[in-house]
């Protein structure tokens, strides 16, 4: 069969474009303006928002703002040559990062470039930082719990994979404290995790990075970093660049986790770019698109269906409160893109309460339905009898008398106060949760004092260690096996 003829306009246009003799298009235009992070370029008629621009001189930038005769960019790499009149040019792509095993371990930039001295990891598969999040059809329930070793989390405000639960609260109130213990916990869980540290001061991404290593958990974990040095525009781009790491794992049927630490900076960070090219100002001077930026990304989180993998992205973004106060814009926006908050606070840090978690304004939207059965029956009315405990305890300091039985629920409300007090870096795994749920609800802790709590509670978590029934055993069974840890099996159940 004879080809079909080739017109001479065609001929061209494909020599033009690099098919038949291998040459390359690119539209070029000039830098007219540097400054503060971004540039603006005249003579890129086709550029788009978020496309890759490269300067004559080695910088890098990813259009931001579009204006009339002139795109405004943010910059991502810039030398000290980078000024006004230097050739840009449009490759043709997307920003996109290296993902897959060989980034367990690794510390890199949100452009996938290493920080921890060590080679570039050799990644054969790039993923886009910005795709749109999976369709509903794409996605399942959240059923399958994520534990995260505190005892306050994993019975109260339980979280699932998949799930997006927001942690927030002023700063230096633990909120870091506890992802980084939820990250330690997952050790051996077959769960990855991603931590994105965005516009941190250096001394903390190290204290990170230390906790991580001693601990053993950078061994399933990989580190994001732009630090409060780096260009706005890495910062910018961190959480799409740790989030686009996650998804792949998660469609390869793999459970993630992305901690965001945190997205104050970076509202504030957006902020900046976004007056810095010009983009009217809106609530607090945030640009009106803040919501849709941490939407779309926190939207990406989710448990895929099995016929997409079966994979799970859980998202716990950190967000930095002013005084307490959850009513500002960006914790306001984030609280209603999230399935849930863990609220930190001050009053109960001062007071050496740990974790410093204000019950009665946490919620998970998820609840016992990301719990497994056991622990589920077992903590069923807790949260509901410890509100109730907080509300009754306000009468207390007064000197109003109270009748045996509000005696009692306050007595077993300070009881569960104690034994939710957890230091940093102190998980437990889920038998040993289960053990002191037990022991809680059948009174075996009943009238003891400080010291004696804390014995008992150290044989709780060494009884399972030495085997343990299974959690789905019946109750029957672990409450013998409670009641013999605690060295009163001769004891009759109730």
């Amino acid at each position: 069969m004879q080809p079909e003829p080739v017109s001479p306009i065609a001929a061209r246009a494909a020599a033009l474009a690099g098919y038949r003799f291998g040459l390359r298009v690119v539209e070029r235009g000039r830098v007219t303006s540097v400054g503060d992070g971004v540039a603006w370029v005249d003579g890129l008629p086709s550029a788009r928002i978020d496309e890759l621009v490269e300067f004559e001189d080695g910088s890098q930038a990813v259009v931001f703002q579009i204006a009339a005769g002139l795109i405004g960019t943010v910059l991502l790499r810039q030398t000290p040559r980078l000024r006004a009149g230097i050739a840009a040019a449009l490759p043709g792509r997307r920003l996109d990062i290296g993902v897959g095993d060989t980034l367990l371990g690794r510390v890199v930039d949100p452009l996938g470039e290493p920080l921890d001295g060590k080679p570039a990891p050799s990644a054969p598969t790039r993923r886009a930082l910005d795709t749109a999040s999976p369709p509903i059809v794409d996605r399942d329930f959240v059923t399958r719990p994520l534990y995260s070793g505190v005892k306050i989390v994993d019975t109260l405000l339980p979280i699932g994979k998949g799930q997006r639960q927001l942690l927030i609260g002023d700063n230096g109130t633990g909120k870091s404290a506890l992802a980084l213990d939820i990250v330690v916990n997952q050790s051996g869980q077959d769960l990855r995790c991603i931590y994105v540290l965005i516009g941190q001061k250096r001394s903390s991404v190290v204290h990170t990075l230390d906790v991580l290593r001693r601990s053993g958990a950078l061994a399933h974990t990989t580190v994001v970093v732009a630090e409060a040095s780096a260009a706005p525009g890495l910062q910018y781009l961190a959480p799409f660049a740790g989030c686009a790491v996650a998804e792949a794992w998660a469609f390869d049927g793999r459970d993630t986790l992305v901690v965001y630490d945190d997205l104050s900076t970076h509202a504030r960070t957006y902020r900046e770019l976004s007056l810095l090219l010009r983009r009217p100002p809106g609530r607090e001077a945030y640009p009106g698109d803040i919501f849709y930026l941490h939407a779309r990304l926190l939207e990406r989180s989710t448990c895929l269906a099995a016929a997409r993998g079966g994979g799970s992205i859980t998202a716990l973004p950190i967000v930095e409160t002013k005084q307490g106060e959850i009513a500002a814009y960006i914790p306001t926006n984030l609280i209603s893109i999230t399935d849930g908050q863990i609220l930190f606070d001050a009053a109960l840090f001062a007071r050496g309460t740990r974790p410093a978690i204000d019950i009665a304004r946490s919620v998970s939207r998820i609840g016992g339905k990301a719990q497994d059965a056991a622990i589920r029956r077992e903590s069923g009315r807790m949260k509901l009898d410890y509100l109730q405990f907080l509300e009754l305890e306000v009468f207390t300091r007064f000197g109003a008398h109270l009748d045996p039985g509000m005696e009692g629920r306050i007595a077993r409300g300070r009881l569960l106060r104690e034994i939710l007090r957890q230091g940093q870096l102190d998980p437990l795994s889920i038998s040993e949760q289960l053990a002191w749920l037990v022991a809680y609800n059948d009174g075996l802790l009943d009238g003891l004092g400080d010291t004696a709590l804390r014995d008992a509670l150290a044989r709780l978590r060494s009884g399972p260690a030495g085997g343990h029934p299974p959690l789905e055993a019946e109750r029957a069974q672990w409450s013998q096996s409670v009641r013999s840890w605690l060295g009163r099996g001769d004891e009759p159940a109730p």
